[in-house]
């Protein structure tokens, strides 16, 4: 028996953060930023004495890591070709950076599971209580999601959308019961031979980029 528990820090906590693409070719090249939210999927095979998977009082430590990365933060990749100029918008006072090994949705997802898997260590929580995913999300089009593990990613996209998988018969062939629906969408995020841990959803990428020109950063 399996449980899982979610916890989400919403855009109106205030992680407002900037960061840009450097590699960009669009305008997501240029300092940008969002009120940023992240939400966390915990999951047990074992509950505590008082029946939790994880105390979300305990949580507050977290969220001051949370707000540390990027409340008020300029996030800056180590790579950036310009990162000595932040370095001395920092030293004159004009923001607070944080650099960090890469930057964007997807990595941030990343990042922050990295620090979370940490925290769990730290808690006292892990082994038992196994971190699933984390989701950025920079506004209500864009997010990525990052999970650790094939079954997980499978069980992801599984979950995230029965609800648009049909049941008839029809829709599946002689060889799995898996709809081309779902086929689809393991082509595109991944399977047992070929994950794709991180997930992202929103506006086309850069190579993707619509008529209008808009494109998600």
């Amino acid at each position: 028996m399996t449980w899982r528990s979610t916890k989400t820090y919403d855009h109106n906590l205030g992680l407002s953060c900037a960061f840009r693409q450097w590699r960009a070719e669009s305008h997501c090249k240029y300092l940008h930023g969002y009120a940023m939210a992240v939400s966390f999927v915990f999951e047990t095979d074992e509950l505590d004495v008082r029946n939790w998977a994880v105390d979300f009082g305990s949580l507050k430590s977290l969220k001051g890591r949370l707000e540390d990365l990027l409340d008020h933060k300029t996030l800056v990749a180590e790579d950036d070709p310009n990162l000595w100029w932040f370095q001395e918008a920092e030293r004159r006072g004009i923001l607070k950076l944080r650099v960090l090994p890469s930057v964007g949705c997807e990595r941030l997802a990343e990042y922050i599971f990295e620090v979370t898997e940490i925290w769990l260590t730290d808690n006292g929580y892990a082994p038992r209580v196994r971190l699933v995913s984390v989701e950025v999300r920079e506004h209500g089009a864009n997010s990525a999601v990052f999970l650790r593990g094939v079954n997980q990613t499978e069980r992801f996209i599984e979950e995230t959308v029965s609800h648009i998988i049909p049941t008839d018969d029809s829709n599946y062939d002689n060889q799995t019961p898996i709809s081309s629906h779902y086929r689809g969408l393991l082509a595109r995020y991944g399977t047992a031979e070929s994950p794709r841990s991180v997930h992202r959803y929103g506006p086309p990428m850069d190579n993707e980029i619509e008529e209008d020109g808009y494109n998600g950063c």
